[in-house]
């Protein structure tokens, strides 16, 4: 729920992501309503809320495309090991002990990190959806966290091989009870979408069928796409395309064994990707992250944070890895777009965690920028720490060097849920005890 307290950011260093405003020095910005109302110099608002950004780098909300939540109480369980190993792990052995309990304490301690580290929306891409109590938690888990998010609602992992081996099952009917009875509201800050498993997991027929209830709930549907050689052999992006199925409302994740064909195919159909690099560089078995193909070839493109069990859960993390390892592939010759070194910026990965991600997840008009109109999702990060100060390049110092710890305030339509580097509201004690709890019941033998 958006805030009715006004606001008054001053005399910050606005890093706007909004062309026509730009980057400016010892700038306001008015937030009313749960909205930015203005953003300029002198702003004048008597009986707002001032809150000093003097010393501050003022910056829009990051945007996470793509987080599997649910799996934040198992951090690093994974990271010594290839996807396929993942896959046994998480899904085959873990995921069916997953009690509701789990998924909500999981779902609560990722949103709750992601609002540390100056993330303010994430799409939960959230399948454990072993009976409709695990996906009533985990909407509880994020409302409770007072994060942005859109629940993806995914399939169970019980029963697993029937759901995802050349799957003949039809989505769950649960996701039509969520949409229904708990995320009717799209203004609301958890709102809904598939998530989907696509000609990879199911047959063409389950595929149409899910996308079928999909479109008829009003939503949209993100689905994994050429995570590895063998899914990217399967070519499931042409298969959808010949079956006249692809469209603005659908998010494809990873892609990075997709043919250049099939990134156009998504192009033409104005399909986004949300990426993960750090974990498309770094999990044996996925394959290079294709930032660099997706931007040639135009296609609307977010970071994301994947999961904490193998990786970091901030997009400062992920911003670096996508600049370095998006230039490394030029720098060496083997990316197929040629264009100079400097053309991939600082900037252009920056916009790929705020207004490229929003868009990603058809929030653009939303969030994404400090723009006046949209909702007040905004972050100070301190510019006089150690580790970045002096500051030459604003956007150069947040995509090389910032990291959560540099988050000093944090507002979520309005409200603030971060100040003076600390959370509000959060007993952090009870959390880790509850993470504890959740850990050694997952990871029991």
């Amino acid at each position: 729920m958006a805030s009715d307290k006004e606001l008054l950011v001053r005399g910050g260093w606005v890093v706007s992501g909004d062309p026509a405003i730009g980057t400016v020095r010892d700038t306001d910005v008015l937030v009313r309503g749960g909205t930015i109302s203005e953003v300029g110099r002198g702003i004048t608002a008597p009986g707002a809320e001032v809150i000093d950004a003097s010393g501050m780098l003022v910056i829009p909300g990051l945007v996470d495309a793509h987080k599997h939540t649910w799996q934040s109480a198992v951090r690093h369980r994974c990271t010594g090991m290839d996807l396929m190993t993942y896959f046994g792990e998480m899904f085959g052995r873990l995921g069916p002990r997953y009690r509701p309990h789990d998924v909500h304490v999981g779902n609560l301690l990722g949103a709750l990190a992601a609002l540390d580290s100056g993330t303010t929306t994430l799409m939960d891409w959230s399948h454990v959806q072993n009976s409709p109590e695990h996906a009533d938690a985990a909407i509880q888990g994020l409302r409770e966290a007072g994060v942005r998010a859109v629940f993806g609602h995914g399939w169970p992992l019980v029963d697993l091989p029937e759901w995802i081996m050349a799957s003949t099952r039809d989505h769950t009917a649960d996701l039509r009870r969520v949409r229904e009875e708990l995320l009717f509201d799209d203004d609301a800050l958890v709102t809904l979408a598939l998530a989907g498993r696509g000609p990879e997991l199911s047959t063409m027929e389950v595929t149409r069928n899910d996308l079928a209830m999909a479109r008829d709930l009003g939503i949209r549907t993100s689905i994994h796409m050429g995570c590895g050689e063998e899914f990217g052999a399967m070519a499931a992006i042409a298969q959808m395309n010949d079956a006249g199925l692809l469209g603005p409302d659908l998010t494809f994740v990873h892609c990075s064994e997709n043919s250049d064909d099939e990134l156009r195919m998504m192009a033409d159909h104005g399909v986004s990707a949300a990426v993960a690099p750090q974990h498309e560089q770094g999990l044996p078995g996925i394959g290079h992250t294709p930032i660099d193909r997706l931007r040639g070839l135009g296609v609307t493109t977010g970071l994301s944070t994947d999961t904490e069990a193998y990786g970091a859960a901030d997009l400062f993390t992920q911003m670096r890895v996508a600049l370095a390892a998006t230039r490394s592939l030029v720098n060496t010759g083997r990316s197929r777009f040629e264009e100079p070194l400097s053309a991939f910026s600082a900037a252009d990965v920056f916009h790929l965690a705020t207004q490229g991600a929003a868009d990603a997840l058809g929030l653009g008009d939303r969030v994404g920028s400090l723009t006046p109109g949209k909702a007040a999702d905004l972050v100070l990060v301190r510019a006089t720490d150690l580790n970045l100060w002096p500051v030459t390049d604003p956007v150069a110092a947040l995509v090389n060097a910032a990291h959560p710890g540099n988050v000093d305030t944090v507002v979520v339509a309005g409200t603030v849920r971060k100040r003076g580097g600390v959370l509000l509201g959060v007993d952090q004690d009870r959390l880790r005890a509850l993470a504890e709890a959740s850990n050694q019941h997952i990871l029991s033998s």
